[in-house]
């Protein structure tokens, strides 16, 4: 069973310029996290955008609910940024069905060591696995139903609303 990881930007991905004192992006850290995380599973990677969700419009949110139809593999994870993240998701469950979506991102960029991106990506793939098909958002070792969730931004979590 393979499975596949669309990477769309957010600060999992982010790098930081020293010379400017501004996070962009460059290029994913996906397939290297996998590496250094000794990942066992057959995963393809595909890089639908590179962008910080706060400027993510309906037309990226499209783009991915279409991969997301068009791809073969039934289990999904996706990178994010975490501001946006539940909206996608809401896209997302309007638009897929019978496949399992895992939404997952980071609050601290992984090239800045002390990243939870690395954590948050194992369970988000592991999550994949055992879950039922809907989609889900996966974050600090928790995973939610996409209606169920909001980020908590006085305490940097995400909670379930119920």
């Amino acid at each position: 069973m393979s499975l596949r990881v669309f990477v769309t930007g957010g600060t999992f991905d982010k790098e930081y310029d020293e010379l400017t004192g501004t996070l962009h992006f460059e290029a994913t850290h996906v397939e290297e996290m996998l590496r250094r995380g000794r990942c066992m599973l057959d995963v393809t990677v595909e890089v639908l955008m590179m962008i910080d969700s706060l400027e993510m419009k309906e037309s990226h949110r499209a783009r991915i609910a279409e991969a997301c139809v068009r791809c073969d593999e039934s289990q999904l994870v996706i990178t994010h940024g975490t501001d946006t993240m539940v909206e996608t998701a809401a896209v997302l469950a309007a638009a897929v069905r019978d496949k399992t979506i895992v939404l997952t991102g980071a609050m601290v960029p992984y090239a800045f060591g002390s990243s939870d991106g690395l954590f948050n990506l194992g369970s988000a793939l592991s999550f994949v696995q055992a879950l039922a098909p809907g989609v889900y958002v996966a974050m600090n070792g928790r995973c939610f139903r996409w209606d169920n969730v909001r980020k908590n931004r006085d305490v940097g979590v995400f909670d379930a609303l119920r």
